[in-house]
């Protein structure tokens, strides 16, 4: 049986949407659905793992703690454990749909 990472999409996210693809001893793969969504003011991920991200429809905007990062389609980028980074921004006229790995 296949999937597909488009469909079964809402109409209305009140909140970002995380679909657990592949989970297996250290490493789990999400769909992420934004939608005009954003970090909480002040609010920065530091995680345990390793996450590579890659950004299938929509653009978005990444801020690390010494950076900005515009992604669109197609890009992707490898944030190593423990780098505190947030969601500035995601388009708000479409949903931005994301492929995460969480590793390590």
């Amino acid at each position: 049986m296949t999937n597909n990472l488009f469909s079964d999409i809402p109409a209305k996210l009140p909140e970002e949407l995380f679909t657990t693809l592949l989970e297996a001893p250290n490493i789990r793969i999400e769909r992420i659905v934004s939608h005009g969504h954003a970090s909480p003011e002040g609010f920065w991920f530091d995680q345990d793992h390793h996450e590579w991200v890659l950004v299938l429809q929509g653009a978005a905007r990444l801020q690390f703690e010494d950076n900005t990062l515009e992604m669109k389609p197609g890009d992707f980028i490898n944030i190593p454990a423990h780098t505190k980074h947030r969601v500035e921004w995601t388009t708000p006229d479409e949903p931005t749909i994301w492929l995460a790995v969480f590793y390590g």
